[in-house]
């Protein structure tokens, strides 16, 4: 593998070129076997090592240690690295009869984005709705963090206060709020959109005004003096669980 090619790779770690090339990176070992069984087109797999997992189609291209720390994304490289193309991704479309869809608006750290992806993923959440805001689903630290859910969960990025607008004249649109009504004590349709907010600033008052349920994740026991706050993916863990636990079909 020659400079320029090394070079190119390496540049996919940054969002301007993964959107230039439609490119993106997957690394390590669990990742790229995840990527092959997906419906993700897979363009090279790179490895420093014998695999034991096939790679259909596409021939491995070896490489030394060395030269898959200048690939690699990560503080800790792998043993294995693909290239991926990024899906073309259609306009959103409103959810469907007791679908459940997650809207994050300007979620900034990729660990967390990572994260609810993956959450996601756990609670049969197909769709994510993002503001443009909100970080890149495929930067190599968000891949990293979904362990394998980003190729199942589809993630879109639009102007969202304007897409939640639309859902509001036909479905629920719910919002994790400080000063909102006990999540316990709620009614919870199977189906709607759940908004959360940034790490420090909470849900804009743009996406805040389409909002028509809001929750709150109350302290044990009530009125302790506690954290401040809970953080964006812990609170959208313990709300997408309670509103699967609502709805879960009765056994016959």
């Amino acid at each position: 593998m020659n400079a320029s090619e090394i070079k190119w790779i390496k540049s996919l770690s940054q969002k301007k070129f993964r959107d230039e090339y439609g490119l993106f990176l997957v690394e390590g070992r669990k990742m790229v076997e995840e990527l092959l069984c997906s419906s993700f087109v897979t363009q090279r797999v790179i490895t420093t090592q014998p695999l034991d997992f096939p790679v259909p189609g596409r021939p491995l291209e070896h490489v030394n240690a060395a030269i898959m720390a200048r690939l690699s994304a990560l503080k800790t490289p792998p043993t294995v690295l693909a290239v991926a193309e990024k899906p073309v991704t259609s306009k959103c479309p409103l959810p469907g009869k007791d679908e459940l869809l997650l809207a994050l608006d300007n979620i900034q750290d990729p660990g967390n984005l990572g994260t609810i992806i993956r959450l996601a993923d756990w609670f049969g959440i197909r769709r994510i709705v993002c503001s443009p805001g909100t970080a890149d689903c495929y930067n190599p630290k968000v891949v990293q963090a979904t362990m394998g859910a980003i190729f199942r969960v589809n993630v879109h990025y639009t102007a969202l206060p304007e897409f939640l607008q639309q859902v509001k004249k036909s479905t629920a649109v719910y919002g994790a709020f400080l000063d909102g009504g006990n999540v316990y004590q709620k009614r919870l349709a199977p189906g709607g959109v759940l908004v959360v907010g940034n790490e420090g600033n909470g849900i804009s008052p743009e996406a805040a005004e389409a909002v028509s349920e809001r929750l709150f994740i109350p302290p044990f026991p009530a009125g302790a003096v506690t954290s401040e706050s809970l953080n964006v993916a812990v609170s959208t863990a313990i709300l997408c669980a309670e509103f699967r636990r609502r709805n879960i079909p009765a056994i016959r």
